[in-house]
């Protein structure tokens, strides 16, 4: 079974009606990043960053997966299918995808402040329980924070996710600019010869071997899951 591996960024999830952190209108715009994504900003406020967290959990509980989530989720069908996001939602989750490399952490759990990465103190929240009250505590007794990997953190899946990528036949990249590091050093671990789409509405400079289709998650996938049903046939 030919294996695809899906880049996704914060465009894949704009039409289920989630902002992206940095278009103008942005939840940079309205938070600033030091305060409510850095470790810095954590040890200065963890209530605030607490609480922002607990913010966008509402807002991610009311959301549903769009179609393009959907299309790609569909592929698994024909394709053995691994999804890499940048995103911190569970949208390709719910819309079943089964195997999602989350780059960034996810916004669905929290974890201890002292070692992140200790799977003994991860916790996985439910829509009846996503609030995390400011000041609670993990089991080693530090405070819970929530399982984001913030800027200046090292991104402990890129490794993974770089295997996956020299593993492609297909490489898929939606809804993302591409200037994101290390997410989009990923391209580059593509073997040479291996088709590499690129759904996007904006332009994004990503090599000439790559074929971009200049539209939205959803639009876009559907134009290339007619594309892949073309060269089954």
């Amino acid at each position: 079974m030919k294996k695809i591996v899906v880049l996704t960024g914060a465009g894949m999830s704009v039409e289920s009606g989630l902002k992206t952190f940095r278009d103008a209108d942005g939840l940079w715009e309205e938070y600033p990043v030091e305060k409510v994504a850095t470790h810095e900003g954590w040890e200065a406020d963890p209530t605030l960053v607490t609480n922002f967290y607990n913010m966008l959990r509402k807002k991610c509980w009311n959301v549903k997966p769009n179609e393009g989530h959907r299309l790609v989720a569909a592929l698994e069908k024909q394709y053995d299918v691994t999804v890499v996001t940048q995103n911190v939602d569970n949208l390709h989750e719910q819309a079943g995808s089964s195997h999602v490399i989350h780059l960034h952490g996810e916004l669905m759990k929290v974890c201890s402040s002292r070692d992140v990465d200790d799977t003994r103190y991860i916790r996985q929240l439910t829509p009846d329980d996503c609030e995390i009250t400011p000041g609670t505590k993990a089991g080693d007794g530090s405070l819970l924070r929530p399982y984001i990997v913030f800027f200046g953190e090292a991104v402990p899946n890129i490794t993974v996710a770089a295997d996956y990528a020299q593993q492609a036949d297909i490489f898929i990249i939606i809804g993302t600019s591409l200037n994101v590091y290390p997410a989009a050093g990923l391209i580059h671990y593509v073997r040479p010869g291996v088709p590499v789409y690129l759904i996007d509405p904006k332009p994004v400079s990503a090599g000439s071997n790559v074929t971009q289709i200049m539209k939205g998650a959803s639009e876009g996938m559907k134009e290339l899951a007619a594309l892949l049903g073309t060269d089954e046939h």
